[in-house]
């Protein structure tokens, strides 16, 4: 498998660790009154999703940077890949 690195171009996907959900990148607030339960589902608690997903990915054996791919989790075909720092910014503009 191939990931489009947006600053490197294609990389064979061995030179990544997969880190799971995307959803990561939105650390729970640990001065909510709920922090401790916002915190076990963060921790612990995964979608098993078929179809699109956004995945983070780390870039272990070259830059070192964390990516953002939305893969389909069935084909294995990915879609569209950004730096996870463009994607928590552009997460933080939308919410």
């Amino acid at each position: 498998m191939l990931i489009n690195h947006p600053l490197l171009g294609p990389r064979d996907a061995q030179e990544f660790i997969y880190l799971g959900d995307a959803r990561l990148i939105d650390r729970p607030d640990w001065q909510a009154a709920d922090a401790q339960e916002q915190f076990f589902e963060y921790t612990y608690l995964r979608d098993n999703p078929a179809g699109e997903h956004k995945e983070l990915w780390f870039h272990e054996y070259g830059d070192r940077s964390w990516l953002v791919v939305t893969r389909n989790t069935v084909t294995h075909e990915i879609t569209h890949v950004e730096l996870a720092s463009e994607a928590a910014r552009a997460r933080g503009r939308s919410k």
